[in-house]
């Protein structure tokens, strides 16, 4: 990139403006005129070639360029501070915007109070919550953290941190067996219907491990294909296939008789739950600290 003088100009007015809410209040907060802030704005935009807010005389809102912008400008003002914080000495607090990507049926399930405690104990961080099932890229969409449940983790070059230890469960409603026979061993399977997780490597091929471990490996026939966790066992439960499923997962279905476990006398596959990040160096005190919080909450924790 050629080198440019002007590049952070206006930043740090732009974001006064938008987390004040008007250029009235950014201008008492900053120590300037209305009209000043108003000409850095308009500079600002210039330079860039987009408009960032739309106001008239009553409010101001931001376009989704000024979202895209205002957002990278408050992280970017936010390691700024924390920089100066260390190299003066002090201890830099956890503050600004955290993005976590998580699965939403392991977020509603394990995170809900740990989200909670988090923000009570860090008053000046925000958290921005994707809960969903896909995977991320990480870097390209801007996310500090990802949340991943896998049997296997992908070989990358993001730090991984394990938070979480679950079980594998093949279950299937009592109506599917009644209709379509109980399978007798896991070579059975290939006779019958299965409903799988799409956001998996690969999603039909379910593999066993016996006593002796032992492991044979099954492709399975998938009547349903879904991204969403809830929706595999709702349709579970109605009789629509078998299927694999961290108990994580389950709400007590098995317990009221609603899906009955196959292959017990198989070892159930270890499903882990993993904090992923970009790197250990130079890494954010709002990044370390959910690390560190996270890690003490569920520590020892398993499904």
């Amino acid at each position: 990139m050629a080198f440019d003088s002007q590049l952070l100009d206006g930043m740090v007015i732009f974001v006064e403006v938008v987390n004040s809410g008007s250029f009235t209040q950014a201008a008492l907060t900053s120590g300037h005129s209305t009209s000043y802030i108003s000409k850095e704005i308009n500079k600002l935009e210039s330079r860039l070639g987009v408009r960032l807010m739309q106001r008239t005389t009553r409010s101001l809102s931001l376009t989704p360029e000024g979202e895209i912008y205002f957002k990278q400008c408050q992280q970017i003002i936010d390691d700024a501070e924390q920089a100066h914080a260390i190299l003066s000495g002090g201890q830099a607090q956890p503050k600004g915007t955290l993005r976590i990507s998580c699965p939403t049926s392991f977020a509603m399930a394990q995170l809900q109070q740990v989200f909670s405690d988090f923000i009570n104990l860090y008053p000046e961080v925000n958290l921005e919550l994707d809960l969903n099932n896909r995977k991320v890229d990480m870097i390209a969409e801007g996310f500090d953290i990802a949340i991943r449940g896998t049997l296997q983790l992908e070989d990358s070059s993001l730090i991984s941190r394990k938070i979480y230890s679950s079980q594998g469960l093949v279950v299937v409603a009592p109506s599917y067996l009644e209709k379509f026979g109980t399978p007798t061993n896991v070579a059975d399977l290939t006779n019958h219907d299965a409903i799988t997780y799409s956001h998996l490597k690969h999603p039909s091929l379910w593999s066993f491990t016996d006593q002796n471990g032992k492991i044979e490996s099954i492709q399975m026939k998938s009547r349903v294909q879904t991204n969403s966790s809830e929706m595999e066992v709702s349709l579970c439960v109605a009789g629509h296939g078998i299927m694999l499923m961290p108990s994580f997962n389950l709400n007590g279905e098995v317990e009221r008789g609603e899906l009955i476990e196959l292959f017990q006398h198989y070892q159930r596959p270890e499903i882990n739950v993993y904090l992923v990040y970009p790197s250990r160096k130079h890494m954010s005190a709002k990044v370390r600290s959910f690390i560190d919080f996270v890690v003490s909450a569920l520590a020892n924790q398993t499904a």
